[in-house]
């Protein structure tokens, strides 16, 4: 990597300024000083500016088990806390949620400072199908049970919506407890999906994005880094 590059991210600066901290002479790369910023650092190298040892972070891709009553956003506000605060790591800043769930919605949220691969993830280009648990305010009969889920294979017409949603699959696991499938993220899709045939949502679960499953070790606010098979799936 290039001197330049790699104080860009050691140091979450621009390339611009990080050539004018490589020309003041205070960088040093295994004790010698060094002023070219096309200079190649090899991996097992020791960058030093001003007498402080300097670390690449590197990609972060994370999986964590959203809790209740947390907001999807780097900040948080005077209701909620951010997902991020739960995250005991370096430079928490630089990352972001890809795929986002309302606040009282739990499950699988996956974080990253990688913006092409959440891009793969929430992109409506990219086909990312989301699997969700739903319980339900009212019990459906087996019938209802078979009309609903012929009418979310054909689309359901959103309130406010100019066109329905793409075909959906949906699977009830008991007459209040559904599993539903959708490669779509409306505004609270799911919620707005079963209003428009007559019931409602009283909680809502993310279990699955792509062919990534949550990992059911993990509590509500606990997280843990995807393993490099787990990232290739997008």
């Amino acid at each position: 990597m290039r001197l330049d590059k790699y104080l860009c991210e050691a140091l979450d600066i621009t390339r611009a300024w990080a050539k004018k901290v490589v020309k003041s002479g205070d960088v040093l790369i295994d004790g010698t000083p060094c002023k070219n910023p096309a200079m190649h650092v090899p991996d097992t190298a020791v960058v030093q500016y001003k007498e402080q040892t300097l670390s690449l972070i590197g990609t972060r891709y994370i999986m964590m088990n959203k809790p209740e009553d947390t907001i999807c956003s780097n900040a948080s506000n005077e209701l909620y806390p951010s997902v991020l605060s739960f995250l005991d790591v370096e430079k928490v800043e630089r990352l972001h949620i890809a795929g986002r769930l309302d606040a009282d919605t739990t499950g699988l949220i996956l974080i990253t400072d990688d913006g092409q691969w959440s891009h793969r993830i929430a992109s409506p280009k990219h086909v990312c199908e989301k699997v969700y648990l739903a319980e339900l305010v009212n019990e459906m009969s087996e019938q209802q049970q078979q009309q609903a889920i012929s009418q979310f294979a054909d689309g359901i017409m959103l309130n406010g919506e100019e066109k329905p949603t793409q075909a959906a699959k949906l699977n009830f696991l008991a007459n209040d407890y559904a599993e539903l499938a959708i490669t779509e993220g409306r505004y609270h899709q799911v919620k707005r999906m079963f209003a428009a045939i007559g019931n409602k949502v009283t909680f809502l679960h993310r279990c699955q994005i792509g062919d990534l499953e949550l990992d059911e070790s993990l509590e509500p606010g606990e997280w843990r880094y995807l393993t490099d098979e787990e990232v290739a799936l997008f």
